[in-house]
């Protein structure tokens, strides 16, 4: 018997780039409400934290508030899995 093998598979470049053009068309609606759970429990933690970052840094507190959703987007787009 002889072996098969799969044949390869090569990873778009883009989807190198953007892991969320992989994942996301393969989205199920039940992970809908445990990622909003953890989207609400990440927001309570980071909204202080971003706040007192901010006042560290002698920005008002707003800067810490106006960068911090930029930094999840830029992680839910960019990041691994």
């Amino acid at each position: 018997m002889t072996a098969q093998t799969k044949p390869a598979t090569t990873k778009s470049p883009i989807k190198s780039y953007f892991p969320i053009l992989e994942w996301l068309p393969n989205y199920k609606r039940e992970w809908l409400q445990p990622d909003l759970i953890a989207t609400l429990t990440v927001w309570a933690l980071l909204v202080p934290e971003a706040m007192a970052y901010a006042s560290i840094a002698g920005l008002p507190p707003e800067a810490g508030l106006y960068a911090a959703p930029l930094a999840l987007l830029g992680y839910a787009i960019l990041g691994i899995l």
